[in-house]
C-alpha cells in the first residue's frame, strides 16, 4: 500500500484481542482459539530452547483455523528460523509474526506469508517505516521488554507502573509507521496478569490512538481488551448523529458547538466500525 492508503484497522477481520499461546502446549491450543479473536502460536520466547522441536511437531499435529491463527517464528538468521520455516511448510498457516524484525531483507525470507513485523529492538523500532512499506507486511507490533533489553535497560516501566519515555516513544513510532503505510498496528502485552485496571487503561488508549488490536498472554485478559475497544453508547450516538448531520451539510459545518470536518467524520466512522467487536 502507498503512504496515502487508509489505515487497515481490522486486519483479516480479527477482533482486538490476540492471545499468545506457547506452541509446545498443544493442550491449550483449542481453548486459546475459542477464547480470543486470534491466537498467536509462539515458537519463540514462550518455548524453552530444549522444547523447540516438540513445539514444531505440535504445530503440525494440532491444526487450528488458519484464518484466526498467527505463528510467531524465531528471528531471521537465528539458529531456529530455518527449522521454523520447515515446520510451517507442513501446515496451512499463512500469517507469521517475525520476532525481532529489523529489515525488509528479513521479511523477504518469509516469501508467501502475510507478515506481522514485531519491532522489539532499537534497530527494529528505527526500521519501522521501511518494514511497514514492505508489501508482505500486513501489520506492525511493538514489544517493550525486548526493546529495553536491547538498550541495556532493566525495565520498561517506572515505579508508578507507567511506561518509561523510551517505551512510549517506541510505541508511538511503530503506530505512526503502520498508519503511514496503511498497515494495522498491534499494541504489546500487559505482563501483570492480575492488573486488569491497568490493562483496561492501556487498551482504551490503544484503541483511541489507532491501534487495531492488543496482544495478551492470558485468557483472563481477553474480555478486558474487547471491552476497551468496544465503543460506549454515548460514542455510538455521537458518531451516528454527526454522520447523519454531515449528509445534509456538505463541507465543514458546526455541530453542537464543535467544528466538524473530514477528520472528525473519519473518527466517527472508526467508532461505528468498532460496534461489531466480538463478545
Amino acid at each position: 500500500m502507498s503512504a496515502a492508503a487508509p489505515a487497515n484497522r481490522a486486519n483479516r477481520n480479527w477482533g482486538p484481542a490476540l492471545l499468545f499461546c506457547p506452541a509446545d502446549r498443544p493442550d491449550r491450543f483449542a481453548k486459546a482459539s475459542e477464547r480470543a479473536d486470534a491466537v498467536i502460536l509462539d515458537l519463540e520466547d514462550a518455548v524453552a530452547p530444549e522444547r523447540k522441536t516438540q513445539a514444531r511437531a505440535a504445530l503440525r499435529a494440532e491444526p487450528l483455523d488458519p484464518a484466526d491463527t498467527i505463528v510467531r517464528v524465531n528471528p531471521a538468521g537465528g539458529p531456529e528460523f530455518e527449522a521454523d520455516l520447515e515446520a510451517l511448510a507442513g501446515t496451512d498457516y499463512r500469517t507469521v509474526m517475525l520476532a525481532k524484525a529489523e529489515s525488509p531483507a528479513q521479511v523477504a525470507r518469509l516469501d508467501g506469508f502475510d507478515v506481522i513485523a514485531l519491532c522489539e529492538t532499537a534497530l527494529g523500532v528505527l526500521a519501522a517505516p521501511v518494514l511497514a512499506a514492505a508489501p508482505a507486511v500486513h501489520a506492525l507490533m511493538w514489544g517493550a521488554e525486548d526493546l529495553l533489553a536491547s538498550l541495556g535497560g532493566t525495565t520498561s516501566r517506572g515505579p508508578d507502573g507507567a511506561y518509561r519515555d523510551v517505551a512510549r516513544t517506541a510505541r508511538s513510532a511503530v503506530l505512526l509507521a503502520a498508519g503511514a503505510y496503511g498497515k494495522a498496528a498491534i499494541d504489546t502485552v500487559h505482563l501483570d496478569i492480575a492488573d486488569l485496571d491497568g490493562l483496561a487503561r492501556e487498551a482504551e488508549d490503544a484503541n483511541a490512538s489507532g491501534f487495531s488490536a492488543t496482544a495478551c498472554i492470558h485468557p483472563g485478559q481477553v474480555e478486558t481488551i474487547r471491552a476497551a475497544y468496544r465503543p460506549g453508547p454515548d460514542q455510538v450516538a455521537w458518531a451516528r448523529e454527526v454522520l447523519a448531520a454531515a449528509g445534509a451539510r456538505p463541507g465543514v459545518f458546526r455541530h453542537r458547538g464543535r467544528m466538524v470536518d473530514e477528520p472528525v467524520l473519519r473518527q466517527a466512522r472508526a467508532i461505528l466500525d468498532r460496534i461489531h467487536t466480538p463478545d
